[in-house]
């Protein structure tokens, strides 16, 4: 069964920072693209990042390219979202995708 798990969100000021983490179990971790996604309130889902764990190619959306950094640990099975420079309009429940599966979520709050 495949089982995403988020976990790092957080209330944080604004120009804070905070790792999301998504460990994956399942699923062969190697042989898929993991993504970020998030939607926040009265909004629709958007894609933040991806990264193929085939040779660690990346995705950014513009509103976070330059701030949001995505890894992957391939040993631990997870993957991270490091998120610098967080603005109020970053907040939003953060979902990590594979496959054709959604985890829980994990809730980011910006706000001062």
């Amino acid at each position: 069964e495949v089982q995403l798990a988020e976990s790092g969100g957080a209330l944080v000021h604004p120009g804070g920072s905070l790792r999301l983490s998504c460990a994956a179990s399942g699923f062969t971790f190697d042989d898929y693209a993991i993504g970020w996604f998030r939607q926040a309130p009265g909004k629709e889902r958007e894609g933040v990042s991806c990264i193929t764990s085939t040779d660690g190619s990346t995705y950014y959306a513009d509103s976070v390219k330059g701030r949001f950094t995505i890894s992957n640990d391939n040993a631990k099975t997870t993957v991270y979202l490091q998120m610098n420079s967080l603005k109020p309009e970053d907040t939003a429940v953060y979902y990590c995708h594979a496959l054709a599966y959604w985890g829980k979520g994990t809730l980011v709050t910006v706000s001062s």
